[in-house]
């Protein structure tokens, strides 16, 4: 049936039979067993052209449907054949790479020696670039139709400052107060940032032009280190400064909505790559316990 589909789109059997890479008999003996097992005549032929039958007609959509799903299983096998050469290419958030991945790196060679692994930190934002990987590891999922993406955990937020800057400017007791300090938040869609608060039934919702709005957590917990203000950061990157008391967690008794969640993200072709299932679940499983508080 695709050789049919083919010799239709192009117009003939020595046309057909150059781009399937076979015979021009093979072409004309595979559209004869078809007209053979339907018990229907798909096409006639004069020295210069080819005519669809009726039933040709009707049945050429569906033939050409089997033609384009041929090419994909090409286009995966190719796909799948290449990733099982070479290293498994995996691009990373820096932040995130840095905290979450590199201490995981050397227990995932250690379980699966034989997946070599080539890792790059740096910006996911270049679909250009992201299209080099098999596997990116970003914040939120991918819009892209091609791609899969696979949540590893949801990191919870918190707003913390330095003890110092706290005794300077006091501590919040309320989240109306977060309003009288110097905020420093993720990049948002215009000069202002509204902060959702919860704790229980009550709701709180604040409104703040930040000091700094910024879409790296990295510089976030740097400036937050310094005493620039209070800021809102993932919990996870956050936990050294407040186990060592360099860092102080503020209005604590409150939730906060957790960020977007960290996730694999991967060509749709390689859902089934044994290489990628392995890293992609070997992640799950350990950072999903590395973002619980």
């Amino acid at each position: 049936m695709a050789t049919f589909a083919k010799v239709v789109d192009l117009n003939g059997f020595s046309a057909a039979a150059r781009a399937l890479k076979v015979p021009k008999a093979g072409v004309s003996r595979a559209i004869a067993e078809l007209e053979r097992e339907l018990g229907l005549k798909v096409l006639t032929r004069t020295t210069r052209r080819i005519h669809l039958t009726a039933a040709g007609e009707q049945l050429l959509p569906h033939c050409r449907a089997i033609l384009e799903a041929v090419a994909r299983v090409h286009q995966c096998a190719a796909g799948l054949t290449e990733q099982r050469h070479g290293p498994l290419r995996v691009l990373a958030d820096t932040t995130y790479g840095r905290v979450l991945l590199a201490p995981l790196v050397p227990r995932f060679l250690e379980r699966f020696p034989d997946v070599p692994l080539e890792v790059e930190l740096g910006d996911v934002g270049d679909p250009t670039r992201v299209g080099e990987y098999d596997v990116t590891i970003q914040s939120g999922t991918s819009s892209a139709p091609d791609r899969v993406s696979r949540v590893l955990g949801a990191p919870p937020a918190i707003l913390c400052a330095t003890p110092a800057y706290l005794q300077k400017h006091g501590v919040p007791a309320q989240p109306e107060d977060l309003e009288r300090h110097a905020l420093l938040t993720p990049d948002g869609a215009g000069p202002l940032f509204v902060l959702r608060l919860s704790q229980g039934l009550r709701r709180a919702e604040v409104t703040v032009r930040p000091k700094l709005a910024v879409n790296d957590p990295a510089l976030l917990h740097a400036s937050v280190a310094a005493g620039l203000g209070v800021a809102l950061l993932p919990e996870f990157l956050c936990r050294q400064g407040l186990s060592t008391q360099k860092l102080r967690q503020v209005l604590p008794e409150w939730g906060l909505p957790d960020q977007p969640p960290l996730c694999a993200v991967y060509p749709a072709h390689l859902a089934q790559d044994a290489r990628v299932i392995a890293l992609v679940d070997f992640l799950a499983a350990n950072i999903v316990p590395a973002l619980a508080r």
